[in-house]
């Protein structure tokens, strides 16, 4: 059954893609990523790549970046995204976490953002085995002494992190006990242009709740947990 979220990826990725370029304007991703794991000259494949959010901090940098995710709609933005900055899009392709179209040990850093946690939501009563699934996908793209990295979200509007709900706490606790990840977390606040831009791109995405929050506190920037887990093999 689809969501809102599902709709979003299908139909709605230009607005979507306003609203996750809005997010971490103090840069913090990259140098988290870069504390884990310097990516000079790595081959790397991105799972759930969306938009290109990640795929843009990656490029520029690595050797190589395999961007891949199931909605050839948002891919269509990513390449239209790459291409003005000059970049290729040649590396994007469709392709589902669990069954990855790659060969083994091709890659030195395996790497999603906010996209595994739908396997959460999607899959309410199997989405263990979906998220072991995509965990073993990561582990078999990389060669020996790659990185596996995953990032989500551990919550909006606030400023102490916090899973948003029970069920993406099960998931995150699962990649540290079952699958050994390392866990870390940083802030990745939005920063909107305007009050305006703040209220109509938080209650596209988020919802009616965060979206009268953002006007009550006329917050052009929104605070934002985000985690990230890391494993080397």
């Amino acid at each position: 059954m689809s969501d809102r979220f599902q709709d979003i990826y299908t139909s709605y990725a230009a607005q979507y893609d306003r609203l996750v370029s809005c997010e971490d304007y103090q840069g913090n991703i990259l140098c988290a990523l870069t504390a884990i794991k310097p990516l000079e000259g790595l081959d790397v494949i991105e799972m759930g790549a969306g938009t290109g959010r990640l795929t843009r901090l990656l490029v520029p940098i690595a050797r190589s970046v395999l961007a891949c995710d199931v909605s050839r709609h948002m891919l269509e933005i990513a390449a239209e995204r790459l291409q003005a900055l000059g970049g290729s899009n040649d590396w994007l392709i469709v392709g589902d976490h669990r069954h990855l179209p790659v060969k083994n040990a091709g890659f030195n850093l395996a790497i999603e953002g906010w996209s595994f946690g739908h396997l959460v939501g999607w899959n309410p009563k199997s989405w263990r085995t979906a998220v072991d699934a995509a965990v073993y996908e990561m582990k078999r793209s990389l060669r020996s002494g790659g990185t596996a990295i995953i990032i989500e979200t551990l919550g909006t509007g606030i400023v102490i992190p916090q899973a948003p709900s029970p069920a993406l706490a099960a998931f995150y606790s699962r990649l540290e006990t079952r699958h050994g990840f390392a866990p870390t977390w940083i802030r990745t606040d939005y920063r909107f242009e305007s009050l305006q831009e703040a209220e109509e791109l938080t209650r596209f995405f988020f919802g009616e709740t965060l979206a009268n929050q953002v006007a009550r506190e006329k917050l052009i920037i929104l605070p934002e947990c985000t985690g990230i887990w890391w494993l080397t093999i």
